[in-house]
């Protein structure tokens, strides 16, 4: 039997485990357009062809173009506790964005600048492979998968890897358009209840404005007075009816609340607006991370709620607020110096807590409340992304 024989018979298992991950892939692509479980269930199945453990995906903002980490499996221990070494730019993603087709923008193996210099908690991973996303000429992102070293790869898996970029490329650029379809469907609610708002409250105070010129008219011409009290009943009853109507509107339309700013913006103008005398310091991690309307709705709410308490009770002087997107969690702190309180003996005015964990657990998050007399607060609210 020939040495040519024996090649072609070990490659056949070797092809058909690729094609069977593969058409896990594509299958699992296929039957979902949500982005994060896309991008997470690839990132898994080309660690798993490649024998390794541990990948990160980075992808571009559809608006701006600038990273953001959208999904990680198994990130080592200095990258999984400090979010802030996944964020801004690295080797791979500058030769990446460049078009360095001898560095990143090619399927290609790279020695990941993020843990140069670093001794602990890297697991020993030094190296990734990066494979480039596409769609139609425009640049996506980079798929990394990492090791401890890097064997050289055969020209199957190159081509392996190439489809596996193509059909996740196709997936993501899906799923952006249906999230752009929702958001779409946002607005056009939002502007479907401003219409009926108009209209249902025109007829209604042009309602009340007759039964007041009514009244207005029997009183002038001293007529019986029990007409012009029921004129002014019916004006009454309009007015409630209206005031219920004007109630519902708003809480429907409180998806607007960001007013087309992004969350960070948002928050930010919120820090700017606390009272003078208090030292605001707002940082965001990964904060380029689209979000959907209803969590930056409920995210920013939650925000103002901790920083209103800030200002009416805290008496603080320093105030620490920080956003932090991974691809699993949003985690939003609000902390200050003040006086903070007793949290076993709620004050009766404290309110807002309560708003703040109804928020939370609609979102189907955490809040963890710290603090004691004279040693400050701490809000902490956790939020799944997924």
């Amino acid at each position: 039997m020939t040495t040519d024989h024996h090649k072609k018979h070990h490659s056949e298992p070797v092809q058909m485990r690729q094609l069977l991950i593969l058409n896990e892939i594509v299958q699992a692509l296929n039957s979902s357009i949500n982005m994060d479980q896309s991008l997470q269930t690839t990132l898994a199945k080309v660690a798993e062809l490649l024998g390794l453990e541990t990948g990160w995906v980075w992808l571009l903002h559809a608006e701006n173009d600038q990273p953001y980490l959208a999904a990680a499996q198994n990130l080592p221990p200095a990258l999984a506790y400090d979010p802030a070494k996944m964020t801004g730019g690295c080797y791979c993603l500058r030769t990446y964005l460049e078009g360095d087709l001898a560095g990143a923008a090619n399927v290609n193996v790279v020695e990941c600048s993020r843990l140069q210099g670093l001794i602990d908690g890297t697991d020993g991973l030094r190296y990734h492979a990066s494979i480039p996303l596409y769609a139609h000429g425009k640049k996506l992102g980079v798929l990394n998968v990492a090791s401890t070293d890097w064997r050289g790869l055969a020209p199957e898996d190159l081509r392996l890897l190439y489809t596996i970029g193509d059909t996740l490329s196709i997936a993501i650029e899906r799923g952006r358009l249906f999230d752009q379809s929702v958001r779409l469907g946002a607005v056009e609610e939002r502007i479907r209840l401003a219409r009926e708002i108009h209209d249902t409250l025109a007829q209604r105070l042009t309602a009340v404005s007759l039964q007041l010129e009514s009244a207005d008219v029997l009183l002038e011409l001293g007529a019986n007075l029990d007409k012009a009290h029921t004129a002014v009943q019916k004006a009454l009853r309009l007015t409630r009816m209206n005031l219920e109507e004007i109630r519902r509107s708003v809480l429907d339309l409180r998806a607007a609340t960001l007013a087309g700013r992004t969350l960070p913006q948002a928050l930010a103008d919120l820090a700017a607006a606390l009272p003078d005398g208090m030292a605001v310091q707002f940082e965001i991690i990964d904060g380029e991370r689209p979000l959907s309307p209803r969590i930056e709705a409920g995210v920013y709410r939650i925000a103002q709620e901790m920083l209103n308490n800030v200002a009416q009770h805290a008496q603080a002087e320093q105030v620490q607020m920080q956003l932090t997107l991974s691809p699993q969690n949003l985690t939003l702190l609000v902390a200050d110096d003040g006086i903070g309180f007793d949290a076993e003996k709620l004050p009766p005015d404290r309110f807002g807590l309560v708003g703040m964990n109804e928020r939370v657990r609609l979102l189907n998050g955490r809040l963890n409340l710290s603090t004691s007399p004279g040693n400050g607060t701490q809000i902490v609210a956790n939020i799944p992304l997924n």
